[in-house]
């Protein structure tokens, strides 16, 4: 895929689905949305803009955003520049309660909270994100991820590995445990173990990077070790699961990985464990035996609970990605479909796009897109309609790419939370 093409990609399909094409006939609708990340906000927003009554259900009092949180990790961006507040949804007529909902009472239609309020809603929409899977990994648990940071939701756990890597001598391993498919941003964890090597090379350049990894291949790999060679070398290693890279257990007392032939005793240990839909999905019974959500590819909406959506990192629709740009994508396709619903209609048969950029450094990024649609019950891939960025590209092309991956950020986090 040309690089033209990839920005037109970027900059455009994140708006592709924001103008309504159609607002609502009917009276105004409730509806609640549980979750305000990308793809919490974007429905709220996208509902909002059709004529509906929105309720969003937002723990949080700020969103801290994953994307560009690995930027925090290389030294290079901040906390306060991947951390957004809610009240220009609020301003926008979004009805935004920061509480958690604790359980779904579906043939009553409600939400109840952990208090015991209670919130109608004619749809419900969720977008719970992901919860740490702690009983998958041996010697893991909340209480180990304060020694052990997973830093995969954004914010304090963000900041403690970042002072983990500040705090570590020169010469120090910092290991990254990557778990087996399906989890959150598959690329995700290439791009930290790039962004802490940049760190490394000018702050510890005596210092590793070790990658555990329970598969034999990952998202953009021909990309990814070409930047590591060409800006890093020698100093990341990648251990995949046909080599014992698979991490079996965990001792944080003595900062210890254990894979089936070896045992890894490091500086800094940045365990990423299995993950699964968060537990808001759970209560509401639109979890499966997986962890995950099984959805309709056209609407989004639960294949085990009617009136219910999910979208989002939760959801499994087949193979469109958990990722950022899937939320967004996902929330806009959803909120029609809603709409649709409620108006008497059939939702119509949706074209998604995700893009994923990744940073290996602050000017070399590179880009892999996906283009679907619905197929059997899932989303499939719509042949020779992605791509990934070219190997042996300019500085110049990789420095372009990284500030697409600026300028895509800069885009949905307005769309989402203005």
């Amino acid at each position: 895929m040309s690089t033209d093409r990839r920005s037109f990609l970027a900059t455009s399909t994140a708006l592709a689905l924001s103008v309504p094409f159609g607002a609502s006939a009917q009276p105004a609708a409730r509806i609640v949305v549980v979750g305000g990340g990308y793809g919490g906000a974007s429905a709220a927003r996208t509902l909002k803009a059709l004529g509906h009554d929105v309720v969003l259900i937002e723990a949080s009092d700020a969103f801290v955003s994953c994307p560009f949180s690995n930027t925090v990790l290389g030294g290079f961006g901040e906390m306060a520049d991947i951390t957004f507040s809610y009240d220009r949804l609020a301003a926008a007529g979004i009805d935004v309660i920061h509480a958690r909902a604790a359980d779904v009472d579906a043939q009553a239609q409600q939400v109840i909270l952990t208090d015991g309020t209670k919130i109608s809603y004619d749809r419900l929409l969720l977008s719970p994100g992901v919860d740490m899977n702690f009983d998958a990994l041996a010697g893991y648990d909340a209480a180990a991820a304060e020694i052990m940071p997973h830093a995969w939701k954004a914010g304090p756990q963000t900041a403690l590995l970042r002072a983990q890597i500040e705090a570590m001598e020169d010469g120090g391993t910092v290991a990254i445990s990557v778990p087996a498919n399906p989890f959150r941003c598959p690329p995700g964890p290439y791009e930290r173990a790039s962004l802490i090597a940049y760190y490394l090379s000018t702050a510890k350049p005596r210092s590793k990077v070790l990658i555990l990894d329970a598969k034999d291949q990952f998202s953009k790999r021909s990309l990814f070790e070409e930047a590591w060679a060409a800006l890093y070398p020698g100093m990341i290693e990648w251990v995949p699961q046909s080599s014992a890279g698979t991490v079996t257990s965990v001792e944080p007392q003595s900062m210890t990985l254990v894979t089936d032939f070896a045992r890894h005793k490091v500086a800094v240990a940045n365990v990423i464990p299995p993950q699964r839909a968060g537990a808001i999905a759970v209560a509401a019974g639109v979890a499966d035996e997986t962890g995950w959500c099984p959805v309709s590819p056209s609407s989004f909406e639960s294949t085990l609970v009617p009136g219910i959506h999910v979208i989002g990192d939760a959801c499994f629709v087949g193979a469109m990605p958990k990722s950022a740009f899937s939320a967004n994508a996902q929330a806009k396709v959803a909120a029609y479909a809603i709409d649709a619903i409620l108006r008497g209609d059939s939702p119509m048969e949706p074209r998604l796009i995700n893009t994923c950029f990744s940073l290996a450094a602050p000017d070399y990024g590179f880009t892999v897109a996906g283009v679907y649609r619905p197929v059997d019950g899932r989303l499939a891939d719509i042949d020779d309609a992605g791509g990934t960025s070219p190997l042996e590209a300019t500085p110049e092309i990789r420095a372009q790419e990284a500030d697409y991956a600026r300028a895509w950020f800069a885009t949905i986090t307005a769309e989402a939370f203005g």
